[in-house]
């Protein structure tokens, strides 16, 4: 239950079924279990996702991992240790390029490379279930109470000749004999690095001599590497030629700028799909667009030790000279931000705005830190190291991949070996390693039958002959013990 009193409450549909992969396209390999969320606390989500869940409108689901064709392995960053790839900072120059002087890219961006766009993962024929199960009899709860349970060298620096180089004895040269001895002798760029690095470190022990008398934080300071937020405002002038501006809004049908923008972000998304993916119109219409990218499950929530925008679903969109030109859907949650899914004007695909706007989430994510500090981690949703086109999210470090097994975070380092010799692995090196929220206790398992919350024990009772147990049990072993006496699976 929430701070504020209110359950999540899920309709468990299993996962026996093969469906089309989305990855690698085969047609019945892709294997998950799913639930159907009526509501959902952001606390709940946020221990779900841990266990390798993920939503897509109000679906959310879990893969069968040793069982589906394209493994898909939950990935987090740690934002606050982030630094931008040399990749990274060359997306970030190349749009201030455009912004401050209009230099528009004229390669076609190669989406692959850099995973863009983002692949959909919607699970098909899902329909919301007829019954709504929301009003629940808090006068007749049943007892419920828990049980007691890089890139460090300056490797891209110039090369020019220093002045303080070898000096050489005056001779003309003879024509066609070799090089002029008036010019320095040619150095290898291995060497010319290392006189570079003694030199700087020279620099620094000077500086620090001298701070000892004149303190100079400023001057300090400087020899630090830029931060991530150096490198998005970079280069831009007061007077750019283009402006941008991100804005964050509630996804709320109640908030104002979330209905002003409603129709222009609705069209936006149906270019994109039709453009980016080959949907057909009817696939991308304002009905799936709701119902995928509007329609959450999360109960906005506002916490003493939360950040000022609060918890809950958001879109944060990115406004170039007045118009929506990309939109990042997000889950702002107790620990983490998770990205759900991006799209954006295929105008501007050479942009690499998949890129561009992942950077801006995790500096954003850096933002909500200050006022949250244990929100610190920006989840990417599912790395699948089998699609070469989706590893690109293993390039924002340092990350880790959940464990399908022991529900334990492992640098992505140590996975990439063993991904590369079995698309599915234990990542846990520790064989000895469990699920510290293993299944132990069904009878404590919460339900919500008849709109009355009681565990799972006291509606056996009631339902003599229920042959449920096999189904229940299943699902309480896949989101936990934990979440298992939180959340109310509902019995029709």
């Amino acid at each position: 239950m929430a701070a504020g009193g209110s359950y999540s409450i899920v309709e468990y549909f299993g996962g026996d079924d093969g469906h089309r992969c989305g990855y690698c396209k085969h047609e019945n390999g892709n294997f998950s279990h799913g639930m159907w969320s009526h509501t959902m606390t952001v606390q709940d989500y946020q221990d779900l996702i841990d266990r390798g869940w993920r939503r897509s409108g109000k679906y959310v689901y879990k893969p069968l991992m040793n069982k589906t064709c394209c493994p898909q392995y939950t990935i987090r960053c740690h934002a606050l240790n982030f630094h931008p790839s040399k990749t990274h900072k060359k997306t970030l120059k190349k749009v201030n390029r455009f912004l401050s002087k209009g230099e528009m890219p004229v390669e076609k961006h190669d989406e692959g490379r850099e995973g863009e766009p983002m692949e959909s993962v919607h699970e098909e024929g899902v329909q919301p279930p007829p019954q709504d199960p929301l009003k629940i009899d808090h006068s007749d709860v049943q007892d419920i109470s828990p049980s007691p349970d890089t890139d460090t060298a300056n490797s891209a620096a110039p090369t020019t000749p220093r002045d303080d180089a070898e000096k050489t004895t005056a001779v003309t040269p003879k024509p066609g004999k070799g090089a002029d001895p008036n010019r320095p002798l040619c150095r290898k760029a291995k060497d010319l690095r290392k006189e570079r690095r003694l030199q700087k470190e020279q620099q620094k022990q000077q500086e620090a001599v001298s701070s000892s008398v004149n303190p100079s934080p400023a001057k300090s300071s400087s020899n630090q590497p830029k931060s991530l937020e150096e490198f998005i405002t970079e280069s831009l002038p007061n007077d750019p030629l283009h402006r941008l501006e991100v804005r964050l809004v509630p996804v709320s049908f109640e908030d104002p700028d979330f209905l002003a923008s409603y129709e222009q972000s609705a069209a936006l998304y149906a270019c994109y799909q039709m453009t980016v993916h080959g949907d057909a119109p009817y696939e991308c219409g304002e009905s799936q667009f709701k119902r995928f990218l509007c329609d959450s499950p999360l109960e906005a929530e506002m916490a003493p030790d939360g950040p000022d925008v609060g918890y809950g679903s958001f879109h944060q969109q990115y406004w170039l000279d007045g118009r929506i030109v990309a939109v990042g859907v997000l889950d702002i949650l107790p620990f983490c931000v998770s990205s759900v899914y991006l799209y954006y004007h295929p105008d501007f695909s050479s942009l690499s705005l998949g890129t561009y706007s992942a950077l801006r989430e995790i500096a954003f994510t850096r933002q909500l830190q200050q006022q949250s500090p244990k929100l610190s981690f920006y989840y990417l949703g599912f790395y699948v190291h089998s699609c070469p086109k989706m590893r690109y999210k293993g390039q924002y470090r340092p990350s880790d991949l959940l464990c399908p097994e022991s529900y334990t975070w492992v640098p992505i380092e140590r996975c990439i070996p063993r991904l590369d010799i079995s698309a599915y692995s234990r990542l846990n090196e520790n064989a000895r390693a469990g699920d510290a929220h293993a299944l132990k206790k069904l009878g404590r398992v919460l339900v919500l039958h008849r709109r009355t919350v009681m565990p799972y024990a006291a509606y056996a009772r009631k339902r003599k002959g229920s042959n449920d147990e096999k189904e229940v049990e299943q699902y309480a072993s896949l989101v936990g013990q934990t979440c298992a006496e939180r959340i109310l699976l509902y019995r029709a």
